[in-house]
């Protein structure tokens, strides 16, 4: 049996939608509630960005990497398109990967 690493890029943001994070992890349920209990002090933390409201899994750590580069370039608005199509109503998807979604 191969095993093979997931990888995911994420996007986060804050209960008004204010502002968006885009990141990578190989552990996507950890890095959320790292972020949602603001383990580290750094931009999530500071702006308080702990919503999950988008994600895409990799099984290549180099798309996932060119693929988070891509996202960071973005435009506001393209995110924004991004996001809806995903996820409509911008719903707090951290209980898809087995967390408590932020409800403000």
């Amino acid at each position: 049996m191969v095993y093979t690493k997931q990888y995911y890029v994420y996007i986060i943001t804050n209960y008004q939608q204010t502002t968006f994070y885009v990141g990578i992890t190989h552990n996507l349920e950890q890095r959320i509630w790292e972020h949602k209990n603001k383990v580290y002090d750094g931009f999530s933390a500071k702006y308080n960005l702990n919503r999950l409201v988008y994600y895409e899994c990799f099984d290549d750590v180099n798309y996932a990497i060119a693929r988070e580069k891509q996202l960071k370039n973005w435009h506001r608005q393209w995110k924004l398109n991004l996001i809806r199509d995903m996820n409509p109503d911008f719903k707090d998807l951290s209980i898809d990967i087995g967390l408590e979604p932020e409800t403000k």
